[in-house]
């Protein structure tokens, strides 16, 4: 028991030095600030540059709306019936070929697609037809700017009126961009004729592939949506104006709310290239930070230490303990069943008087081999017996050792008077046998 609680304080003071240890080396690292330079689009981040305000809103708006953090793989195979993605700003983790051609066939299924940044991937921009649609410059963002300041943010800046009345300008006057704001570039690639410039619809009632502008100034295009396939991709081309610094500036939040629910359906926004894909563990992300971790791996490498060192051998290999699991009363209880029925009741009085005698010539100072009458006399002088009557039992017995005729009766009779014989002398000879036994076991 001591040594057991050895080891266990042991343990807890090696434990007790690797949480101090780690709490002293810890560092705790300062949240980075929000900034146009590298703002974070993150529908879990309610900083200015976040957009957890208008994911919070529409969520208890009683809209149906998820956070996204599959692979875009997933878009065309899900059983979630996602109609609305949308990609806020410059993402974490950038569009690769391959997912940009993915959320691409998905958008042709009839999917919406809303891109809300200054620059949105060029992969996710195809032509429609005889239009080719990207971005033109925009402000570079300053680094001293605080995007949780509207007058830094808005400075020089007027607000911007719709140019036609449609789904997404619905009940707006005026919205407010950035400064930073780009605007998108429609481009032609042929000539088109004077009845061909409609925005809306072609002669014969079908949707035009020309894009459709609906909120714009003098610089250009602000909000753009164009068809692909059987859907569509819209592009609002100020992030500001969705994110948590800018969303209550003017009819900010209703363009946002008019912009993602002008379909019905499931709305997802893509946190899987905002670096929050399933592939993460989430207790480690959890727990990132924090020294928990560290104290954790040091913990499991001690006990693998603990596992490797308790089944090495540090000294020569040594044989087994070879544990007797016989009782000593074993060889007895089976000899006397097989004298009982073998009825040899001459070997058990040999049995019990060989040792008698030997006690008995021990006690009277003579040799074993003495005749049994001076065995008997010199007893009976030093004790109570009566000579003749231990000499007959002497004899008794010896006859019955040399094959005189015994019933078990009889051969009861002389091992009850062999053991008053004990008893008188005071030899204890079944508690010395007893004794023996029991530290033979």
């Amino acid at each position: 028991m001591r040594q057991r609680l050895t080891i266990i304080l042991t343990v807890i003071v090696i434990l007790g030095a690797l949480v101090v240890l780690n709490t002293i080396t810890y560092v705790k690292k300062e949240k980075p600030l929000d900034t146009e330079l590298a703002p974070n689009r993150s529908t879990y981040h309610s900083g200015p540059t976040g957009t957890r305000a208008l994911y919070d809103f529409l969520s208890e708006s009683g809209l149906r709306v998820i956070r996204w953090r599959e692979s875009p793989d997933r878009l065309l195979t899900s059983g979630a019936n996602i109609r609305t993605l949308v990609v806020i700003g410059s993402t974490q983790v950038p569009f690769s070929e391959e997912h940009a051609e993915r959320v691409l066939e998905w958008v042709a299924t009839g999917g919406r697609l809303i891109l809300i940044d200054r620059e949105p991937p060029h992969s996710l921009l195809p032509k429609s037809d005889d239009w080719l649609i990207n971005m033109k410059g925009y402000r570079f963002p300053f680094a001293d700017i605080d995007p949780a300041d509207p007058k830094a943010m808005t400075q020089t800046v007027s607000a911007i009126q719709p140019v036609q009345p449609t789904l997404f300008t619905q009940n707006i006057q005026a919205v407010m961009p950035s400064q930073f704001a780009a605007r998108v570039r429609i481009t032609p690639t042929k000539p088109s004729s004077d009845d061909e410039e409609d925005y809306g619809t072609t002669e014969e009632g079908k949707s035009s592939p020309a894009p459709v502008v609906h909120v714009a100034d003098e610089q250009g295009p602000l909000l753009v949506d164009y068809p692909h396939g059987a859907g569509r991709i819209v592009i609002l081309s100020d992030p500001y104006i969705v994110a948590n610094g800018g969303i209550e500036l003017r009819d900010n939040l209703q363009l946002a709310v008019n912009t993602i629910t002008s379909v019905d359906g499931l709305i997802a926004f893509d946190e899987y290239h905002q670096g929050r894909g399933v592939t993460r563990n989430a207790l480690a992300t959890y727990f990132a930070g924090t020294p928990v971790i560290p104290i954790a791996a040091q913990i499991i490498l001690l006990v693998l230490l603990v596992l490797w060192t308790r089944g090495r051998r540090f000294g020569r290999a040594l044989p087994l303990a070879q544990v007797d699991r016989r009782s000593s009363l074993e060889f007895v209880v089976s000899m006397a069943e097989l004298q009982e029925r073998s009825r040899a009741f001459d070997l058990a009085i040999e049995n019990i008087y060989s040792r008698t005698r030997r006690v008995l010539a021990r006690h009277a100072g003579v040799d074993y081999n003495s005749p049994r009458s001076l065995i008997a006399s010199r007893v009976a002088s030093r004790s109570s017996l009566d000579a003749n009557k231990l000499e007959t039992l002497m004899r008794q017995c010896e006859e019955t050792i040399n094959g005189g005729a015994i019933n078990w009766r009889q051969a009861i009779d002389l091992v009850r008077r062999l053991r008053e014989v004990e008893r008188t002398l005071g030899l204890g000879m079944r508690l010395r046998e007893s004794k023996q036994a029991a530290e033979s076991i």
